[in-house]
């Protein structure tokens, strides 16, 4: 059942994620934390924020790492072929033809169509994360995070992945304040 599951998952999001790896989050997280409860949505975003900042495609990644934490070796492996087999053969076949009809505004329409489409399911996950973040940092910090997330990013060029390497950089350095507990010499 697992390795079924597993693979109609990953399945759904190479077939439906059109618009690239970014388009396809959304539907990850919607067959790994709301369907399938495989993770809940902070170890998602944990698994996001780590496969950012490794090189390649961040769809194939996913799926091996949540194959992989699923079903072990052989769940990674269907995972990743569930995520890429379908969309390398739609790839193909759909190239032959519509090479020969790229000029045909329907052709052009179909794509515009999509976009705002993926835009949407972009900004409600974005929004969920913000509310996940609100809860741990805090309104204040979060929304620093959200403009200097932006500075960085559209402000001065900088690649996602060296902004994503510094924060988890900067938690792993960051020297934890002791409870108040414990500076009052005991916990009650």
């Amino acid at each position: 059942m697992t390795q079924r599951d597993l693979f109609l998952a990953f399945f759904r999001v190479g077939m439906l994620g059109y618009g690239g790896g970014p388009a396809s989050i959304p539907l990850i997280h919607k067959e790994v934390v709301e369907k399938y409860a495989w993770m809940n949505s902070e170890e998602f975003s944990d698994t996001l924020a780590i496969g950012n900042t490794l090189p390649g495609p961040i769809a194939t990644k996913m799926a091996g790492y949540i194959g992989y934490r699923v079903a072990g070796i052989s769940g990674m492996i269907n995972a990743i072929i569930a995520t890429i087999v379908p969309t390398i053969v739609l790839m193909i076949l759909l190239l032959v033809s519509l090479a020969s009809f790229r000029e045909y505004p329907w052709v052009q329409g179909m794509t515009n169509g999509v976009l705002p489409v993926v835009g949407v399911m972009l900004a409600v996950l974005t929004w969920q994360f913000f509310s996940k973040s609100k809860e741990g940092l805090g309104l204040g910090y979060s929304l620093l995070l959200v403009g200097l997330t932006i500075l960085f990013i559209s402000g001065l060029g900088l690649h996602p992945a060296f902004v994503i390497a510094g924060l988890l950089l900067f938690v792993f350095l960051k020297k934890e304040k002791p409870s108040q507990e414990h500076e009052k010499g005991g916990v009650m």
